[in-house]
């Protein structure tokens, strides 16, 4: 049986890396790659993108676009980890647990955009509520989130692993304060929301990988003022039955002592962590999702999507 060829173009940074030390560890496909001396020859690249069965891309917008403007055979397939493509006509979002039968869609598509690692937190949380009726579509949502400093690419990362730590990035960033972030797009289309989110994301110098996305609901402002945080819960864990990556804990309601909650629990994982917890007497719930940046929010899912797309799974 011939082994189905894949072709990252953009391996070498931190997106491809992963998920080619991903892919390596399979007998059961052929990785293609640009000789290091041609990545920046457009023939050389062109001649790989067309004679791949999947191509993974892991550019930047622009270059991404380039690229599948460069695909001329029709049975190659495109797996795009950039942002360009995530609310495109014609693409597929490559969310396989975020509606029941996403994961048809991606195993059916030509075209499929990898989401983005704080959409996939937010929406995994926001789109089953929304779908249920209980939160309006034009609910003004709030999503605070912090990350690994690896979700910004080569720049952060030699910024915060400087050795003079007067000269490095600090222990913890708050930006994104113009609201003009590139998720925000991604999490209104898919999170099924007729307004953008209030987005507030950060990072912190003082860990590498691992991410926390948090929404925080008064039940007051739902369709059902009657609505109790058991009943989120229960909408939640039904989306996500039987999911193999997604996974919804119990209800979290009085709390111990000192309980606290990581964003590095489910580093080196494909993992999507979520959880409730709720204030019966202050009538709030606070919605968490926790997972790896590079894992399910990067490199674990684009690699979880071409078995989907090639019938690997």
């Amino acid at each position: 049986m011939t082994r189905p060829k894949i072709y990252i173009d953009g391996e070498a940074g931190t997106t491809g890396l992963e998920i080619r030390k991903r892919l390596e560890r399979r007998g059961d496909i052929e990785i293609i790659s640009i000789a290091a001396e041609k990545r920046k020859d457009p023939n050389e690249r062109k001649k790989l993108l067309n004679a791949c069965d999947l191509a993974i891309l892991c550019l930047p917008d622009d270059a991404s676009r380039e690229a599948v403007s460069l695909i001329e055979n029709t049975s190659v397939r495109v797996l795009d980890a950039s942002t360009a493509h995530r609310t495109a006509v014609g693409w597929t979002y490559g969310f396989p647990e975020f509606l029941p039968d996403q994961t048809e869609k991606i195993r059916a598509a030509k075209r499929v955009s990898n989401p983005g690692c704080y959409p996939t937190g937010a929406i995994a949380m926001i789109r089953p509520l929304v779908d249920s009726g209980i939160i309006p579509a034009s609910c003004g949502i709030t999503v605070t989130a912090i990350s690994g400093y690896s979700g910004g690419g080569k720049e952060l990362i030699a910024l915060c692993e400087k050795n003079d730590a007067s000269d490095r990035a600090a222990a913890y960033c708050l930006y994104g304060l113009d609201q003009h972030h590139k998720h925000l797009d991604e999490m209104r289309v898919h999170g099924g929301l007729t307004r953008d989110p209030i987005f507030l994301p950060s990072y912190s110098n003082a860990f590498y990988r691992g991410m926390l996305v948090t929404i925080a609901l008064r039940l007051n402002d739902l369709n059902d003022t009657k609505t109790d945080a058991a009943t989120l819960h229960k909408i939640l864990s039904s989306r996500y039955e039987g999911q193999h990556y997604v996974h919804v804990e119990p209800l979290q309601g009085k709390l111990e002592k000192g309980y606290v909650l990581t964003p590095l629990a489910q580093n080196n994982t494909n993992n999507l962590q979520l959880r409730v917890f709720s204030n019966e007497e202050k009538a709030t719930v606070i919605l968490t999702a926790c997972l790896d940046n590079l894992g399910k929010g990067a490199s674990g899912a684009a690699v979880q999507n071409a078995e989907i797309m090639l019938g690997l799974g």
